[in-house]
């Protein structure tokens, strides 16, 4: 279900918003860039689609492991 906002925002923004994303997406735009910050759920199914890619998180452990002897050099 949508719900409609007014919201204020300085003009200069607004015919910037105007002009790049068009007048008919500016809520889209606005949408998709609010909504990982205020949507838990949504994190929360991302974090765990990736957590169940065996090969990224994989090379993700590899590329940690990798570092782990810079930062032990850093502290030093």
């Amino acid at each position: 279900m949508q719900k409609k906002l007014t919201i204020t925002i300085d003009e200069a923004v607004y015919r910037g918003l105007y002009r790049v994303v068009g007048p008919r997406r500016i809520s889209q735009f606005i949408e998709a860039i609010v909504r990982p910050h205020v949507v838990a759920e949504h994190l929360d199914r991302a974090y765990a689609r990736m957590a169940s890619d065996e090969a990224r998180e994989t090379e993700a452990e590899q590329w940690a492991n990798a570092l782990a002897p810079d930062v032990t050099d850093e502290a030093r």
